[in-house]
């Protein structure tokens, strides 16, 4: 089978700007990876083309790049499967990370974001260790359920894809990150966290949980189906379980919430004041605006009774509670 790759090259040394570069190899099997045609340019072609590899067994997370507009695994990706999707095999590096040399991309930003989460467990004096009958101290081991609890963040092989594939880091440099933030979950959902509460406060400040626009990308590109958009809004639900609700986001979910409990339904002219109350200032702000919607009929009445069935809605609510 005859391939064509079109890789991104860069030598920050000669070259002013990045520019695609084209190869034609005869590539022996279908079931060669983009990893492997890699290899054999080269081998064969290009001594100089640089780019990081090590198990191939899709483990390591060092071959994460964008093929055919999309981040994955080189060492998990059939060539075969792309020549017949797209025609031609397109290799660039991961976004939002600068590029050191051709497809490899300087890796401390992402290594800061973990770190900034502090990626081990703050265990609880009395859950660290556990003094046994006859006198021996020894580790706790949590039931295999709680592991459960964890879904799947502890599967992250931190390859960067997620983070290459983030929309937020695209206009806010400083957020955390998915996959930082799924590695907090990991932490928080542990019972033996110590500092739980801590956590969940320093993740729902400046560039934390809120800053995520929810647009799935991260969980499309994990080739460990790790899901960091799930993680994230299961931090978010555990930060309001704290009472954790000064952020916006976090108000936003707790009026809408206080809303349909009482009316079963959103009011659409209470929402919004719900959101900035008591804050004079914000309220100030936002009246221009609902004076239009009010003159164009956008406007529902601020006082609604609630609809019909109204006390089957409240009843999920208190089944809510009840299951927390």
């Amino acid at each position: 089978m005859r391939a064509t790759f079109a890789i991104q090259k860069f030598n920050p040394e000669i070259d002013a700007r990045p520019h695609l570069e084209e190869y034609r190899l005869d590539v022996a099997w279908r079931g060669n990876t983009v990893l492997d045609g890699l290899f054999q340019i080269k081998h064969q072609l290009d001594g100089s083309l640089t780019f990081r590899a090590s198990c191939r067994s899709a483990i390591c997370g060092s071959c994460p790049m964008v093929i055919n507009g999309r981040e994955r695994l080189a060492c998990q990706t059939l060539i075969a499967d792309e020549i017949d999707r797209s025609g031609r095999i397109e290799v660039k590096p991961l976004r939002q990370l600068r590029v050191v040399k051709d497809l490899v991309v300087e890796m401390d930003p992402f290594w800061n974001k973990v770190n900034a989460i502090t990626p081990w467990l703050t265990p609880k004096r009395e859950a660290a260790f556990v003094r046994h009958a006859r006198g021996e101290v020894g580790e706790v081991v949590i039931p295999q359920n709680v592991h459960q609890t964890f879904y799947n963040v502890d599967a992250c092989i931190l390859c960067g894809a997620c983070v290459s594939a983030c929309n937020s880091l695209d206009v806010s440099p400083g957020f955390l990150g998915p996959a930082a933030l799924a590695k907090a979950y990991r932490f928080v959902a542990d019972p033996r966290e110590g500092e739980r509460r801590e956590r969940l406060e320093r993740l729902t400040r400046e560039d934390g949980v809120w800053d995520c626009v929810r647009c799935n990308f991260c969980v499309e590109v994990c080739p460990k189906d790790v899901q960091p958009m799930e993680a994230i809004i299961r931090l978010r639900r555990e930060a309001i379980r704290e009472g954790l609700t000064d952020h916006p986001g976090a108000t936003h979910i707790t009026a809408f919430m206080d809303i349909v409990r009482r009316e079963g339904r959103l009011n659409e002219a209470r929402m919004p004041l719900a959101m900035v109350w008591p804050n004079l200032f914000r309220m100030l702000k936002i009246l221009p605006l609902g004076l239009k919607m009010f003159v164009k009929g956008k406007v529902p009445a601020f006082f609604q009774r609630p609809i019909k069935g109204i006390r089957e809605i409240r009843r999920l609510f208190k089944l809510r509670e009840t299951f927390k």
